[in-house]
């Protein structure tokens, strides 16, 4: 595996705390998008590198749904949960494969059937307030999709990069070992989309997010639909997991008016062993 995390990252008590205390736990998260060639897209000539792609900002609103491995006990969760062995320092989100985003995060992917695929990403942004708290976070870092092949030969180099950053809790107790064992990577999967509402769940059986209205949809989808079933088919096609690792985490506290404080947390490997180094800054 290489790399392992021993402790939790010195920030993540004070950001989930926050997180968990807002109404809605949001953030944007923000990718990169690369756009068509066009003169109405190309930079000043004077500017112009040559063969350089041109790139474009793009950020959307997302729901924190958990750190990954560590979902919250739901009782309107239809989905068998994993056993809470394991803890990690990654935040997680849900999207709808056939979204911009995907294609952005992961331009790896050429066509619809590599979009099957678990796979790494690009580098993305994450930023939130915590209005309760008065702290903004930015969270730097790589993305990483889990999708319905996670089990899967091909996709093994996925689930030892993010198994690098899930630690074992209570390991050398009999039963923890032996609930290891019975953790599962596509129970994980389902159990996110479990964990989401009828409605939501229904929301990837949409017609293709961004196609115009005038197209037709095919056969099974369309808008206010309920999915109560946790395999059904067009749904789950279309349902993926979206992990990010992050490498940099940027804190600004503004609860004292008259002296904001700020920290910058660098993710640092020594040896095996993943670390961070914490420097105070100016705000």
């Amino acid at each position: 595996m290489g790399r392992f995390s021993v402790s939790p990252a010195p920030w993540r008590a004070a950001l989930v705390s926050h997180l968990e205390a807002m109404d809605s736990p949001t953030f944007v998260l923000s990718s990169l998008h690369r756009e068509p060639p066009s003169a109405a897209t190309q930079p000043p000539a004077a500017l112009q590198k040559k063969d350089a792609e041109t790139f474009s900002p793009r950020a959307r609103t997302v729901v924190y749904r958990s750190m990954w491995a560590g979902l919250s006990s739901n009782p309107r969760n239809p989905a068998p949960p994993n056993p809470h062995i394991y803890q990690t320092d990654l935040l997680t989100t849900t999207t709808d494969v056939r979204m911009d985003k995907v294609s952005e995060m992961f331009p790896a992917l050429t066509n619809a059937a590599e979009t099957a695929s678990s796979c790494a990403g690009e580098h993305v942004e994450g930023v939130i307030w915590a209005a309760n708290a008065k702290t903004q976070w930015r969270i730097r870092g790589r993305v990483f999709m889990i999708g319905p092949d996670i089990e899967s030969d091909a996709a093994q180099p996925v689930r030892e990069a993010l198994k690098a950053y899930m630690r074992r809790q209570h390991a050398g107790n009999r039963e923890a070992d032996a609930e290891a064992d019975t953790w599962d990577w596509a129970k994980e999967l389902t159990a996110h989309f479990g964990n989401l509402s009828p409605v939501m769940r229904g929301s990837f059986r949409n017609p293709p997010p961004g196609t115009p209205i005038s197209q037709t949809p095919s056969s099974g989808l369309g808008l206010g639909q309920k999915v109560e079933n946790l395999h059904d088919e067009i749904a789950r096609s279309n349902f993926r997991v979206l992990v990010i690792v992050p490498e940099q985490v940027d804190q600004v506290d503004l609860s004292d008016p008259e002296r904001g404080r700020r920290w910058r947390y660098d993710l640092t490997t020594q040896g095996d062993e993943v670390t961070w180094t914490t420097t105070e800054l100016w705000p």
